[in-house]
């Protein structure tokens, strides 16, 4: 039955129309210009780190301006393919690449994981929720939860305020922006106390709403933050 499943609906290539042997994988070309993160990765941001590194060391703009939260992890840089596949995850309906997205990231978060870690999404404003019909960040954060086993709360955070774009903003200007955006939804503070908090996103460039968000979990009693991102813009801008 899986034989004439194949030959009816072949597997293509999640970013373009080549036909390949796994679904919900990459043709060879597309993996070569995605570009996965595989070097040691600073510890606290998940850029890539240059020359000789080991695990645990931080990218010198993490070590000039100590992150709120304790360590980080991204998938990919955002660039190429990885770009490429994030505009299409997140303003082109392409939902269906949440589940090999999520594998990715769960991969790539899998030294964050502890016993007691509860995985939550950056919000989105329900406006925004509205235009898109879904929240990307949510649907990674699900599939981490699920392959690593942890706990999920999709609306541990809230945005009670709608927030104009970030895009080509300076990193004083993202962080002016967000600063008091995002909050804890009341009835899920009690989640928070004494826990590791994972929050999930899907791009992290300067890391202003991350910040936002470790802070609140924070102020709730998160014992301590991690994060993990499909993908790293490789230089803040």
């Amino acid at each position: 039955m899986q034989t004439l499943a194949k030959l009816i609906y072949p597997a293509q290539c999640l970013t373009c129309d080549e036909m390949i042997e796994v679904a919900r994988g990459l043709c060879p070309k597309c993996w070569s210009h995605t570009p996965f993160i595989v070097d040691p990765p600073c510890d606290a941001c998940g850029r890539p780190l240059i020359g000789e590194a080991q695990e645990g060391d931080l990218c010198d703009d993490c070590r000039a301006n100590p992150r709120l939260w304790d360590r980080g992890r991204a998938a990919m840089l955002y660039a190429e393919n990885g770009r490429s596949m994030v505009l299409k995850f997140k303003h082109g309906d392409r939902t269906d690449l949440a589940r090999s997205a999520g594998a990715w990231l769960a991969q790539a978060a899998t030294p964050l994981v502890c016993e007691d870690t509860l995985v939550a999404p950056v919000p989105l404003h329900w406006l925004r929720v509205l235009q898109r019909r879904y929240n990307q960040s949510a649907l990674l954060a699900a599939q981490v939860s699920k392959l690593h086993g942890l706990d999920y709360c999709p609306d541990l955070l809230r945005r009670p305020v709608a927030t104009r774009k970030l895009d080509g903003m300076t990193a004083d200007q993202r962080h002016e922006t967000v600063s008091g955006a995002i909050k804890v939804t009341p009835k899920r503070a009690k989640r928070i106390a004494g826990r590791h908090v994972l929050l999930i996103d899907d791009v992290m460039t300067t890391g202003a709403t991350l910040t936002q968000c470790a802070r609140v979990c924070l102020e709730a009693g998160a014992s301590h933050i991690s994060i993990a991102v499909l993908a790293r813009v490789a230089r803040e801008v």
